[in-house]
């Protein structure tokens, strides 16, 4: 029967345990609530979280996806521009030009001309000074960084905002990589045909924008995985312009310091280094002063980061670099550019290849004439003239040994008043009136009348010459004419022997200016540039033959022994006969020793030379020779404005007697190969009458004053 209401008993009974007492049963863990975020019950806020919460996820969500994305660009950027890259060894020299390496008449070097190149260079061969003093300078975690450094991006674009500059202006905060990959143009080769010029393809690789300098980073990446970092800092010191024409390190230390890159000391180094942030602007041949100032920075920098001891420091800061004397001669100045101007232009101005030039210059006697120009107007020339001179020394071959073209000895590419200004000659060109007259059999002791002279010029009427001290001298010989520089005579010898003459006579000697062709020919009423006139003047000194000026002796391709060419100039054909020149030689010889050029006399040594004034006192010549060499000077306004109480006789006399006294320093006192006139016979004087003998009573005594004539 069932039992209806009651739970039905369990089938198995329960478990017991064993021993008295049960053990209790064990707790079940619970675990702790979670704990839910505190939500405002504002619903404006909890909107707003919610809006920017979704924004920073989508934001996190686009950003590393075009993070992502730009990396594999910037990856393929790189990788394909390092398939681009050259070897290292191709990138040390990239000149589009060849330089000039100008030597004196010894061999030595005393002017550079072109983009020079002194040689490969690597950051291990250099001295340790200009590495180190690099690095301090242009990127001092080079060993760092990966190329592009963004650290010093950032502290670059920080500067440049505090200075009130674009974030890209003034600081970039470019590594050495990055400038190296600049200098290389991003490996964008110089192409006649598609600039139109060297200059706007620099500017086009040098302009930064955004743009270029993410260019500039990737191609800097690209490197850093294809070189090692001394490759490139190598290419960076192989290849920055460091000012004068130097290009890479090794050029900027023979330029500077006439020493090899290997051999820098710590300021020479630093003076070096310097230069890369202005190398224009810093170079020591334009501001030594200032280069030396950016160089003690530069020793403080390198102190800073460990590169030098305080002891170091202080001794390259006493003692900073100094020029050597070739730099201190700024490249050669005016002669340099005129040998530069006169050479082929293919192998001079425009040369691709390195090109040695030996050349006549003598630098004793350069240093000798550009001392005597400052001299005289140091002392002599009233302070704020603006006036200037000029001063040729060559031998009486024709070889420049020294040309100063203005009264700044120290420049380069500048206005040369030696061989570019064409002035009025004046007097100076008087001795190739005589030479015309000699040479047709006329003599230093002929005789012409000074006196008051007039000519009718066919359409310009009547034309009446005066001298320049208004007054006449009666009977003159040549030789008192020309020491006098009396114009009367000059005009009547010129138009008694013929124009024509004297103008081929005058062209002969190289003279290439147009002549005038009036009787004012023989007071100098043409022009000529001083290199001209003192070229002329050695065909007289070497005996009546023409002389060509030159400056180049030899050129050849640096490291070829074979020369390309030899001189183009010397002595050329004979003008006069040498008698006549002997002649002249000694009319001239007068104007030093009783005429208008005394204050040009030589003490101890015979000298000969013409002054000459033109009209109004525009210009002032003197040109003259010893037996040793020939100058000339030239004094003057660019503008044509008259001088004041100049004349040839005067300021440009003394100039050039200080130029011939220090260039004859040392030298034997050679006699002028001058043909002195025979000596005119004393008029033969009376002999006195005698008293006849008185006789005297003495026999013996009478016959004894016979004989012996005693009286």
């Amino acid at each position: 029967m069932s039992i209806s209401g009651r739970r039905k008993p369990p089938l198995v009974a329960p478990k017991r345990t064993r021993g008295a007492l049960a053990k209790p049963a064990r707790k079940a863990k619970v675990k702790p609530a979670r704990r839910t975020r505190a939500r405002s019950r504002n619903p404006v806020v909890r909107l707003f979280g919610g809006i920017l919460r979704w924004i920073l996820r989508l934001l996190w969500g686009i950003g590393w996806r075009v993070t992502a994305i730009i990396a594999l660009v910037v990856g393929g950027i790189v990788a394909y521009t390092y398939t681009t890259l050259p070897e290292f060894q191709a990138l040390m020299d990239g000149r589009a030009r060849g330089s000039v390496t100008l030597l004196d008449r010894e061999g030595e070097v005393f002017a550079w001309r072109g983009d020079q190149f002194g040689g490969v260079v690597t950051a291990d061969s250099v001295s340790k000074h200009l590495k180190n003093a690099v690095i301090a300078t242009e990127d001092r975690r080079f060993y760092l960084h990966p190329g592009v450094d963004p650290i010093g991006i950032a502290s670059a674009i920080r500067i440049n905002l505090s200075e009130g500059r674009g974030p890209l202006s003034g600081n970039g905060g470019s590594t050495i990589t990055q400038q190296t990959a600049k200098l290389l143009c991003f490996g964008v080769e110089y192409d006649e045909s598609q600039w139109a010029s060297e200059a706007e393809y620099v500017a086009d690789c040098r302009r930064t924008s955004l743009w270029r300098k993410a260019r500039e980073a990737t191609y800097a990446l690209a490197m850093e995985a294809k070189y090692t970092k001394n490759e490139i800092l190598s290419v960076y010191l192989n290849r920055a312009y460091l000012g004068g024409g130097a290009y890479g390190a090794e050029a900027a230390a023979q330029r500077y310091f006439g020493k090899s890159a290997a051999s820098l000391n710590v300021a020479e180094g630093a003076m070096i280094a310097g230069l890369l942030t202005a190398p224009s602007t810093l170079a020591p041949t334009a501001n030594l002063a200032r280069s030396q100032n950016r160089a003690s920075v530069v020793i403080g920098l390198m102190r800073r980061q460990g590169y030098l001891s305080d002891e170091e420091a202080a001794v390259a800061l006493a003692n900073p670099a100094e020029l050597s004397e070739a730099a201190e001669r700024q490249a050669g100045g005016y002669f340099a550019d005129w040998v530069m101007s006169s050479g082929p232009e293919f192998f001079t101005r425009d040369t691709t290849e390195d090109v040695i030039i030996r050349t006549t210059l003598d630098q004793r006697i350069q240093t000798a004439t550009e001392e005597a120009m400052r001299y005289i107007f140091e002392n002599k020339v009233r302070d704020g003239s603006k006036a200037q001179a000029a001063i040729v020394v060559m031998s009486a071959d024709g070889a420049v040994r020294a040309m100063v073209g203005g009264r700044d000895t120290r420049v380069v590419g500048a206005f040369n008043r030696a061989t570019q200004a064409r002035r009025q000659t004046g007097s100076a060109f008087k001795p190739f009136v005589y030479a015309a007259a000699l040479d047709l059999g006329h003599s230093s002791d002929s005789v012409v009348v000074d006196e008051p002279y007039c000519l009718n010029i066919p359409g310009s009427g009547r034309w009446c010459p005066e001298n320049y001290t208004r007054d006449y001298k009666g009977r003159v010989t040549l030789a008192q004419a020309l020491a006098q520089s009396l114009n009367i005579p000059a005009v009547k010898v010129s138009e008694t022997v013929g124009r024509d003459v004297v103008r081929k006579v005058a062209s002969d000697f190289g003279i290439e200016s147009d002549l005038a062709a009036g009787p004012a020919l023989a007071l100098g009423a043409s022009e000529s540039t001083l290199l001209e006139m003192t070229g002329a003047y050695a065909g007289i000194l070497n005996g009546g033959s023409s002389v060509t000026p030159y400056g180049l002796v030899e050129l050849k391709l640096m490291g070829e022994e074979e020369p390309l060419m030899g001189s183009g100039g010397g002595i050329g054909e004979r003008v006069i006969q040498e008698r006549s020149a002997r002649e002249l030689i000694y009319m001239m010889s007068r104007v030093l020793e009783s005429g208008t050029g005394t204050r040009a006399r030589l003490p101890g040594r015979e000298a000969a030379g013409k002054t000459g004034t033109t009209q109004a006192a525009r210009d002032a010549w003197f040109v003259g020779f010893s037996a040793d060499y020939v100058a000339g000077v030239w004094m003057g306004y660019d503008d044509n404005t008259p001088l004041t109480g100049v004349t040839g006789g005067g300021l440009p006399a003394e100039i050039w007697q200080e130029t011939m006294v220090r260039v004859h320093e040392g030298l034997p006192a050679n006699p002028l190969p001058m043909l002195r006139p025979a000596p005119r016979p004393e008029p033969v004087q009376p002999l006195p009458r005698r008293r006849a003998p008185v006789a005297s009573g003495n026999p013996i005594e009478n016959i004894l004053r016979g004989l012996f004539g005693m009286n």
